[in-house]
């Protein structure tokens, strides 16, 4: 700043004293101004139109103006460049321009096939003459108006909100296709599906969780003598609570004891996970997941390389026993029950098994109700209802039937007097209808018999008979 307030603005490069007036004083756009050496006059009438340098000289000598002297400026270029000149303002031709093809003649297309084709124009299925076609005759033809408008809306309902979760029957579609396409050489055996499916969908669910969230509290859930039983553990907990009892399908087929040297009291699935529990130093964590996921895939490699004639081995769970065949199906179940358990406590979708799997869970605790009944019944639990007589075995008895409805639904007829007579519809004293995903969580334990949602027709007694009955299937 000048001390009168002023900026003053200086070049990047210190010129020389004396300079200024050799050279003459620069103005604000780089031009040499008017330094009072002659007239004003003289510069307005002086011809410029022959110096190449722009300085406006007086006409003197050759060029048309003064030679300059030496200084800074001596043989410099003008500060501001000379403007282009325009390609319009040359002496050169314009480019040609393309000229753009013509427009394509318009469909003539008469009103029944125009209103035909509504609907694939609400889908956006036409082409573009057909939409242009049919958008045309939209603004002349009211009737078809409407229609469009309401095809349009109709559209709108039709498309529902995609959901981020995969659809829980995309797995299956998938290696349906692929094993049409080419079939395995060794595959698995139909009843170890479910146990494939159900444990793949819970390694999906324990990938997508973090550390801490392996320590979220879990309530296991379940009845014992008719009381509702529960038991508080974390989500690792778990997850080595499925690591043991699967161990049991995993000793019957010669496999290695997950439980290692750990003794438990009883060969029961409580049993060895309380003893694999207290054996832990420290509460488990996710280093779980890892024996977990190795355990199941041996179990399905084992068995499909046994074929399905192994399906008979018998697997003891203490107090009583399954084929293997029922025993792996039995797993899958537990799986399902237990990730839908763990999504709970993590606050994860989770959607019930495929249809057809539900359908083979349904059927095994269908299967065992009978059985279930007659141990009950021994116990003081079930009281002999009145009527009630034995039958020889593979003969009818009374029955109730058991309809579930929803995906994965059917018909059970279910033996009320033993477990070795039949079910037939000619003996039928009752009738029960459950949701099929209500009726598992009733076999879990996680909905009490009262509680459960069911329609109920007859016998009352029997009907209540074979609800808690359908409770006591659950266990830890």
């Amino acid at each position: 700043m000048s001390g009168a307030g002023r900026f003053e603005a200086h070049d990047e490069q210190d010129e020389p004293d004396g300079a200024e007036g050799e050279a003459g004083q620069k103005g604000e756009e780089g031009q040499e101004e008017y330094d009072g050496s002659r007239k004003p006059d003289d510069d307005m009438d002086a011809d410029n139109s022959h110096d190449p340098g722009g300085y406006g000289g007086s006409g003197d000598g050759p060029g048309n103006g003064p030679t300059p002297g030496p200084g800074p400026n001596h043989g410099r270029s003008p500060r501001i460049p000379m403007p282009r000149s325009s390609v319009e303002d040359g002496d050169r031709p314009l480019p040609a321009l393309e000229e753009p093809p013509p427009p394509a003649p318009p469909l003539v297309l008469e009103h029944r096939v125009l209103k035909a084709l509504l609907g694939a124009w609400a889908l956006a299925a036409c082409s573009a003459e057909e939409t242009l076609a049919v958008e045309d005759h939209l603004g002349d033809c009211g009737s078809c108006a409407d229609e469009a408008l309401r095809l349009r809306e109709a559209v709108g309902l039709l498309q529902r909100p995609e959901s981020l979760d995969l659809d829980p029957g995309l797995r299956t579609r998938v290696l349906e296709s692929c094993l049409d396409r080419r079939p395995p050489r060794i595959p698995v055996p139909d009843w170890a599906t479910p146990y494939d499916a159900e444990t793949a969908r819970l390694d999906a669910l324990l990938q997508d969780i973090g550390d801490a969230e392996w320590h979220a509290p879990v309530r296991l859930r379940w009845f014992e003598a008719d009381e509702a039983t529960s038991r508080r553990t974390t989500v690792a907990g778990v997850i080595a609570h499925l690591l043991t009892v699967d161990g049991l399908v995993a000793i019957a087929l010669g496999l290695d004891d997950p439980l290692g040297e750990v003794t438990a009291e009883a060969p029961t699935p409580t049993a060895r996970t309380e003893a694999y529990w207290r054996a832990s130093h420290f509460p488990p964590t996710r280093s779980v997941r890892v024996p977990w996921r190795e355990q199941s895939h041996d179990l399905v490699r084992t068995v499909s390389f046994t074929g399905g004639g192994a399906g008979r081995l018998a697997v003891p769970y203490g107090v009583f026993e399954l084929p293997l065949h029922d025993a792996m199906l039995d797993r899958a179940f537990e799986c399902w029950v237990h990730a839908e358990d763990i999504a709970d406590a993590v606050d994860y979708p989770y959607d019930p098994p495929s249809p057809r799997h539900l359908n083979r869970m349904i059927d095994l605790a269908a299967r065992m109700l009978p059985t279930v009944l007659a141990v009950r019944r021994r116990t003081g639990l079930a009281s002999p209802a009145h009527g009630r007589h034995l039958v020889p075995a593979g003969e009818p008895g009374r029955t109730l039937r058991l309809e579930i409805e929803g995906h994965g639904g059917g018909e059970w007829l279910i033996p009320l007097d033993s477990p070795a007579a039949i079910g037939s519809a000619d003996h039928e004293i009752a009738h029960v209808a459950l949701d099929g995903v209500e009726f598992c969580r009733l076999a879990a334990g996680h909905v009490s018999p009262t509680e459960a949602a069911a329609g109920q027709l007859g016998d009352r007694e029997a009907i209540r008979d074979v609800l808690f009955a359908a409770a006591s299937l659950s266990r830890m």
